[in-house]
């Protein structure tokens, strides 16, 4: 069996690192022979070294029924690390730390990291770190927790308590039903909480246990493996000096040597290449030696990391799959699984859907699926730097749908020309290196934009009113005709024309004054005077009458179909009116 590929995520600041480092150098210390194992973007902790850390937890009886040989973290905690560790239909991690901080609980990460592990189906345990820094804290070092707490004080309990309960709060919004993991006795069922300090130790040899006893009882058919052809990922496609450009990979199955050819995914498609050379960083307690980082090695068995040497590795992509070509005959057939596993990322379709660029294929993954989720189409979606191609793509979509003629770019550059090229264009850029923001910036800017056109829209159209000509208040008979009105509901604008309690049109207001100003509008319980050219007071209008704006049919519609929630309650209720007495004419008017 090898050992389970473990992940650690969650929200910058929350102490991943430290939990990493700490777990290291507890495990170094606890393992009599020396260093832990180093491997390139990974850990191995050893099974000797996990059981010296736990064994107050371990009984001797279940010491000897553990077979895997230890747990292989992967050293480069963060979104971008697990995303890579991508497989068709799931993740290369067989489990995840989800590090959450006890006295911040979930946080805008987090949530991006639970949407991650739920869309892999990665099972998780979450580690609530700095439980150090509650008031009062006794520091007991790497001890197991329950002892750790033994030691407290009944307040300091009392608060991790709480903290926990808030925590099992906000996991449940997320769908998780959580508990203490020493009061859980399915895990099935229930999400693990184990509290840890990743500064003073307590909890440490808590988290190590239930990941070991997790994997031994659940994954043991996964993480049975074979010693034949390599299968993996890439982690990161980095420049080395001395030997140009080397991939880091994890490689979870079979064995890989020096002289494999090996297939992977590239900028251009899939391409082959054959491995020069294979390193592993020197055991942690000699790292301090700059002069010779890596010791060169014939074969890696997996799971491990390691830094592969090769031709050509400028063009692979970041999560893309590897395998080792192990004859002639079946290198189209893998070309071809490559192809088709990573044509299901990188897509270009014909539908109108935002432009997406992602900085590896496993942020794109993620990114694509996060769209999905929120009802986002996608038109391309691509790895690497905004290019000229993108705007192009944009500008089409935007020809149709200018809300979705967007660039969304997450973790990638974009040149200082070309973004004023798309600003020309009225192509929105939207940059970010968190994906739940960059969605949330664009999805605010869609709200944004669509309640100013709605607006605008609304703005557009002839709005209800009602008018009463006041008694006494006639200042001119004809040519224009001025009277003194009372608005009694809605609004009146010069423009509008008038009709009866018949429907018949009697006139188009010309001027609005108050106090002998002209005004653009007047609202519901203003005394006005307007001005209409077409009446003549007495015989086609009479002091006294009631008024309404003659709303064109096709205004009508749309507001009671699109925009009646903008209307206050008069205006809704003088529509209304408007509508009978329009219907009393024509039962189709305004339907």
């Amino acid at each position: 069996m090898r050992a389970p590929i473990v992940a650690v995520l969650g929200h910058v600041d929350h102490g991943k690192t430290t939990l990493l480092d700490k777990m290291r150098g507890t495990l170094v210390a606890a393992r009599e022979a020396g260093g832990i194992t180093q491997h390139i973007g990974a850990s191995m902790f050893p099974l000797d070294a996990i059981i010296e850390t736990c064994k107050v937890l371990l009984g001797e009886v279940k010491v000897k029924r553990l077979e895997i040989p230890g747990l292989l973290f992967i050293d480069t905690p963060g979104h971008a690390a697990f995303a890579n560790l991508r497989r068709r239909g799931g993740s290369l991690a067989d489990l995840a730390i989800l590090v959450i901080d006890i006295n911040e609980g979930v946080q805008e990460q987090t949530r991006e990291s639970i949407e991650l592990l739920r869309a892999r189906k990665t099972p998780f345990v979450v580690a609530a770190t700095k439980i150090d820094l509650i008031p009062g804290w006794k520091p007991q070092g790497t001890m197991p927790l329950l002892k750790a707490l033994d030691a407290q004080p009944a307040y300091v309990r009392e608060e991790l308590q709480n903290r926990v309960y808030s925590l099992m709060g906000q996991l449940s919004i997320h769908g998780f039903n959580s508990d203490l993991y020493y009061k859980i006795t399915d895990f099935t069922r229930t999400l693990a909480i184990i509290p840890v300090s990743g500064k003073t130790g307590e909890g440490i040899p808590d988290l190590l246990l239930v990941l070991l006893g997790l994997a031994q009882a659940f994954m043991k058919k996964q993480l049975t493996v074979g010693d034949g052809p390599a299968e993996g990922a890439v982690l990161e496609v980095l420049e080395e000096e001395g030997l140009g450009t080397t991939i880091n990979a994890i490689i979870s199955d079979g064995v890989l040597r020096v002289g494999d050819v090996i297939a992977l995914m590239g900028v251009n498609g899939p391409f082959t290449t054959r491995v020069r050379a294979l390193l592993v960083p020197k055991p942690l307690d000699e790292m301090r030696d700059p002069r010779d980082r890596f010791n060169r090695v014939d074969e890696v068995k997996a799971a491990a990391g390691v830094k592969i040497v090769a031709e050509g590795l400028e063009e692979a992509i970041a999560g893309s799959p590897i395998y080792v070509v192990d004859s002639p005959a079946r290198e189209q057939e893998i070309l071809e699984k490559i192809r088709m596993e990573v044509g299901e990322i990188i897509l270009s379709t014909d539908k109108i859907g935002v432009v997406i660029k992602a900085d590896t294929l496993g942020t794109l993954e993620a990114a694509i699926l996060a769209l999905k989720n929120r009802g986002i189409p996608v038109r391309r979606a691509g790895i690497g730097d905004v290019s000229k191609r993108d705007i192009v793509e944009a500008e089409v979509v935007r020809m149709k749908d200018e809300l979705k003629g967007v660039i969304l770019a997450f973790n990638v550059k974009v040149d200082h020309d070309l973004e004023i090229e798309a600003n020309n264009k009225g192509i929105r850029i939207f940059k970010e290196k968190i994906l739940f923001r960059l969605i949330e910036n664009y999805l605010s800017w869609v709200e944004e934009e669509t309640t100013k056109r709605r607006l605008r829209a609304f703005e557009s159209l002839i709005k209800p009113g009602k008018i009463k000509i006041l008694e006494g208040y006639v200042f001119r008979r004809s040519e224009p005709a001025i009277v003194g009105v009372e608005v009694q509901a809605g609004l009146i604008k010069p423009r509008y024309p008038m009709m009866n309690d018949k429907g018949k049109v009697v006139g188009t207001i010309a001027q609005i004054q108050d106090k002998g100003q002209s005004i653009p509008e007047a609202r519901a319980g203003m005394r006005v005077a307007i001005s209409m050219r077409e009446p003549v007071v007495g015989r086609h209008i009479r002091e006294g009458e009631i008024l309404y704006v003659a709303v064109p049919e096709n205004d009508a519609r749309l507001l009671l179909k699109e925009y009646y929630d903008m209307l206050d309650d008069g205006s809704k209720k003088t529509l209304e009116e408007i509508v009978g007495i329009m219907r009393k004419i024509d039962p189709l008017w305004a339907r």
